[in-house]
């Protein structure tokens, strides 16, 4: 999808990236390790819905391969989005979300990167695998986040919002199942996948998922995703939730649609250098 670039990087940040951030502005510890837990959640799909199949995609676009993972963070990240995601579960049901906001890190060089300085740990080894391979990480004892290694040592994109498509009611029940607090009240659409840990919840990912391939996976892959009534802008921002990580915090390395509803968080300065 052919997306126009408001600021320009350099092409030395397309190289790999890592570490995802929470639900809207987490960011992992320090050091790169997993906070303690006795247990990660478990998410399924709820007794109370049967399959759901689709009625939108019956002709199913080919799914996408190596060559289109197969490229720096920073491209990938922006090729990503309009992209669809699909996920599906057991029972046969496939949930679907079109992508409109990522994030990129770019590997050794990247302070915020769970893969900063090159190292390699067994918790971050999907970074340094294959391009298209998840990247799946529990953080805070309650949250997964979702990232898909690019082109590069270390270097991979974080998946960090979708407009959901098709599969609305089995994620808000996915979701509201996970939430720790949980008011009674029905979520609204807009709020099912707006943030990396709701997007994992919706779409049931877990731990599991880490180290799949998704050109080949049966239970999760990315679609071409349908043309746009008229292409978007796409507005390039720091990314969200980066602490201790110098100038790093600051970089535009976060890249959304512009206007969409189902973005976690607008920049409204960074808006202003966005380009139809």
């Amino acid at each position: 999808m052919p997306v126009r670039s408001g600021i320009q990087l350099s092409r030395k940040l397309g190289q790999k990236k890592q570490r995802p951030l929470e639900a809207e502005q987490h960011q992992s510890p320090p050091d790169g390790s997993q906070t303690p837990s006795p247990k990660e959640p478990r998410l399924g799909l709820p007794k109370t819905l049967g399959p759901q199949y689709s009625i939108y995609f019956s002709n199913h676009p080919a799914r996408l391969g190596l060559d289109f993972f197969d490229q720096p963070a920073v491209s990938l990240a922006r090729a990503f989005l309009g992209q669809v995601l699909v996920r599906q579960l057991d029972d046969g049901t496939e949930l679907r979300g079109r992508i409109v906001e990522t994030e990129a890190y770019l590997g050794p060089e990247d302070e915020a990167a769970h893969s900063r300085g090159g190292r390699q740990t067994p918790r971050n080894r999907s970074m340094f695998m294959t391009p298209g391979t998840l990247y799946v990480y529990f953080i805070y004892g309650m949250y997964f986040c979702m990232n898909v290694s690019s082109q590069g040592d270390g270097a991979c994109v974080l998946l960090r919002a979708l407009e959901p498509l098709e599969g609305l009611e089995t994620m808000r029940q996915l979701r509201s199942t996970s939430r720790k607090s949980n008011t009674g009240r029905a979520l609204k659409d807009r709020e099912l996948c707006s943030g990396p840990s709701k997007l994992c919840q919706a779409l049931a990912i877990n731990k599991s998922f880490d180290q799949r391939d998704l050109t080949k996976d049966k239970a999760i892959w990315l679609e071409r995703g349908p043309p746009w009534p008229r292409e978007p802008a796409v507005v390039a921002a720091a990314r969200v939730g980066i602490g201790n990580a110098g100038e790093w915090a600051q970089k535009p390395l976060r890249f959304y649609i512009q206007g969409s509803p189902w973005v976690s968080v607008v920049d409204r300065a960074a808006e202003q250098n966005a380009q139809v």
